[in-house]
């Protein structure tokens, strides 16, 4: 087996302010030790400011949405946008902070790297592993964090109508291990040892879409994959090495509750940690040098 190093970022709408800060420790340090990266909803899009090498404009980014009050308000609803406009993200990505896709592309082609982002396919409600280009990466980041009812729903790319990866394989550490990965860093936007449950949404949604069984069986599981890779992060096989940065606690802002207050203290929170995180690696690798 590949001994392959991937990083796993975990979503979680304005909860990835912390993940902003994290990847942020990691541009001014130049950290870039992984092979694969796989980036779910809002940390897909966090992930390609990473790739790209642009400091802070995803946190400045977050701290935009976070001021316009039409990008998450209740007459959006009747708009056919969803109460959360997702498709502002192309507004962010390709004008108000410009994402430099030409960059992020040179870097994974000259490092050999590979880069997959999550979305759930609206057919059959399975996960679907997609690889950007050019032409499609803003549009997959928009259907990777494309939430039912919150927003429009679904995004088409290509062929397939897809929406929020975080439904179909909402935390992919197993994922990554069945595919080759024996070390793994995880990017969490909850405390380590976090575990969920079924929520309201997981129930209305799949009973609303009980016309479609594959479509409806992945909001009735989603929580159950979730549990399911905190319990493989938890016990790995002897053979695979597992880190995780997280926040201590829960942060100060939700998927779609925050302030700039919170947006910008959770950042804060993130940059100590991936500081620590590269501080602790000098550490272990002059250790074993020696």
């Amino acid at each position: 087996m590949s001994k392959n190093k991937t990083i796993v970022i975990e979503g979680g709408g304005f909860r990835t302010s912390y993940t902003a800060g994290i990847l942020d420790a990691f541009i001014v340090s130049d950290y870039h030790p992984f092979d694969r990266y796989i980036g779910v909803s809002g940390g897909a899009m966090a992930l390609s400011y990473y790739l790209s090498g642009q400091y802070k404009f995803y946190i400045n980014g977050m701290k935009f949405l976070a001021k316009d009050p039409n990008f998450i308000k209740i007459s959006n609803i009747f708009a056919g946008t969803g109460y959360m406009n997702i498709d502002y993200v192309r507004q962010l990505a390709m004008t108000r902070y410009p994402f430099d896709v030409q960059s992020a592309l040179d870097f994974i082609w000259k490092e050999d790297k590979l880069v997959r982002f999550v979305a759930t396919n609206r057919k059959n409600g399975k996960a679907e592993f997609l690889a950007p280009d050019k032409e499609s990466w803003i549009e997959m980041i928009i259907a990777s964090s494309t939430l039912p009812f919150v927003t429009k729903g679904t995004h088409r790319v290509g062929n397939q109508d897809l929406m929020d990866g975080g439904w179909s394989d909402p935390l992919p550490v197993l994922k990554a291990y069945e595919t080759g990965s024996e070390d793994i860093l995880i990017l969490r936007t909850t405390p380590k040892n976090s575990r969920v449950s079924q929520g309201w949404m997981d129930y209305f949604a799949s009973f609303y879409f009980r016309g479609n069984k594959g479509f409806s069986s992945c909001f009735h599981e989603s929580y159950d994959l979730y549990n399911k890779n905190v319990d493989f992060i938890n016990n790995p096989p002897k053979n695979v090495r597992i880190q995780q940065i997280a926040p201590k606690k829960h942060l100060n802002s939700g998927t779609i509750s925050y302030s700039i207050d919170s947006v910008r203290r959770d950042y804060h929170t993130g940059l100590d940690a991936g500081l620590e995180y590269i501080a602790e690696m000098k550490k272990i690798n002059s250790k074993s040098e020696v």
